[in-house]
């Protein structure tokens, strides 16, 4: 590609050949090595961004990359759907509606339909114990500005 440049070659093919001696090249790529050092930061800081831009809020594209960074070897990583439950009224007797409870469970406040989470990302203890700031990162990074998340231990 256009960006692939070899500085160290570059410079000893621009010199005239009769002073392509090993002193004088050896200068050269001396002069040369700044640029080559830059050169290859650029190049991978556009990996890193070609890699941000290929990875999407989507779920499949979102635990690649929640593994690709926090858990490479064992992958254990996942995301799972979110609670949604309905909420359930007590109502008094002067709104002349159903008293009768029947069994009833108390979830948090974050489980309830349109108050709840979108997803809920399962992680290892140690990851969170450990990487909790870097999995929120991440996390925040890639998923969508309307979608709201859990982190549960595995």
């Amino acid at each position: 590609m256009w960006y692939d440049i070899d500085y160290n070659r570059f410079g000893i093919l621009n010199l005239p050949t009769f002073l392509r001696k090993p002193i004088i090249v050896s200068w050269v790529q001396v002069l040369l090595t700044p640029i080559a050092n830059l050169h290859y930061s650029w190049k991978q800081k556009r990996l890193s961004d070609w890699y941000k831009i290929n990875h999407t809020g989507q779920v499949c594209l979102l635990r690649k990359v929640l593994n690709d960074t926090l858990d490479v070897a064992e992958r254990r990583i996942y995301i799972g759907e979110g609670n949604s439950f309905p909420r359930k009224y007590i109502y008094t007797r002067a709104e002349k509606k159903p008293v009768f409870l029947g069994r009833m469970y108390i979830y948090q406040n974050s489980e309830y339909t349109n108050t709840g989470v979108d997803f809920i990302v399962f992680a290892p203890a140690e990851i969170i114990n450990t990487r909790i700031h870097e999995l929120n990162a991440l996390i925040n990074f890639y998923k969508l500005a309307s979608k709201r998340y859990k982190i549960q231990p595995i």
